[in-house]
């Protein structure tokens, strides 16, 4: 059998350029490799309607609003199979299945659940005591499901964001726990991250750690140039650079981390001519005399 990808996104807004640099780029660098057999896309609704079941028209009018970024970005439905989760029936049939081979217990282990859940503002308590909303099953067991995605398409390789790599190991649990109980039938997938560090996770445009369409710190692929161009105008930098003169803070400013993840030494030569590469930029920024 040949190598197969599936990685996906669910379609909860638009996708913004840390989607591009944690995943998407590579998506379409793997596509044009011919190093795989098959590459699948998957847009998955069914796992967005876990946190939006009280809004599923947002769910179904981000669908061709993914769609139409993932093609804008590069990739060709002519290489890649782009499908929606919810139109295979049998990744709902597996993901009943996957639930007797895994304990509650591990789920509410699993790091990226428990931030997700922080984040969205869920209870992880069992009675409610936390007076937070309560955490939908379908949420609590998207591991699962996601297993269930992987697994059913026989991928072995699945190139995602290091937030998804506890996803990725409970898959291979229930992919070794499945196969010891029925057959060995299952492959165990293995994660391909984003080749560059500081693509693992974009920061938004206010300095948090995470861009996040519900922060309103992102910057979209769809966004026109003007709107490009305000949000970046109004970026986070260094709080303790206050005039032009003083030295500035490289680490964990946004602007140099978006350079680190975009700038190729030939758009110097055409954007700011004046430094050689980004090393320049940054040393001048470093010493001051830089806004």
């Amino acid at each position: 059998m040949g190598k197969i990808i599936l990685t996906g996104d669910r379609p909860t807004g638009r996708l913004h350029i840390g989607h591009y640099v944690g995943s998407l780029r590579r998506r379409v660098e793997l596509q044009n490799s011919g190093l795989y057999d098959k590459i699948f896309i998957m847009i998955a609704d069914a796992q967005a309607l876990t946190d939006n079941a009280d809004n599923p028209d947002k769910v179904r009018d981000n669908i061709i609003e993914v769609a139409l970024d993932y093609m804008s970005a590069g990739l060709d439905p002519e290489k890649s199979t782009l499908f929606i989760q919810s139109q295979v029936s049998e990744l709902t049939e597996l993901t009943f299945f996957y639930m007797n081979l895994v304990t509650v217990q591990r789920l509410q282990r699993n790091p990226t659940v428990k931030q997700e859940m922080l984040f969205r503002g869920f209870s992880d308590s069992t009675d409610g005591s936390d007076n937070k909303a309560g955490t939908p099953v379908g949420f609590f067991c998207y591991p699962i499901s996601q297993a269930a995605d992987i697994t059913a398409f026989k991928a072995d390789t699945v190139p995602v964001g290091e937030d998804q790599e506890p996803m990725i190991e409970q898959t291979r649990e229930i992919v070794r726990k499945f196969n010891s109980t029925y057959a060995p039938v299952l492959v165990e997938p293995e994660i391909l991250l984003p080749e560059q560090c500081v693509c693992r996770r974009l920061p938004g445009t206010d300095g948090r750690a995470k861009m996040s369409k519900s922060l309103g710190n992102c910057i979209y692929l769809s966004d026109e140039p003007e709107d490009i161009k305000k949000k970046i105008m109004s970026m986070y930098t260094d709080p303790n650079h206050l005039r032009v003169q003083d030295p500035g803070k490289v680490e964990g400013n946004p602007v140099f981390i978006y350079l680190d993840a975009f700038s190729r030494p030939e758009h110097f030569a055409e954007f700011l001519p004046e430094y050689q590469n980004l090393d320049e930029l940054k040393a001048h920024y470093q010493r001051g005399g830089l806004g």
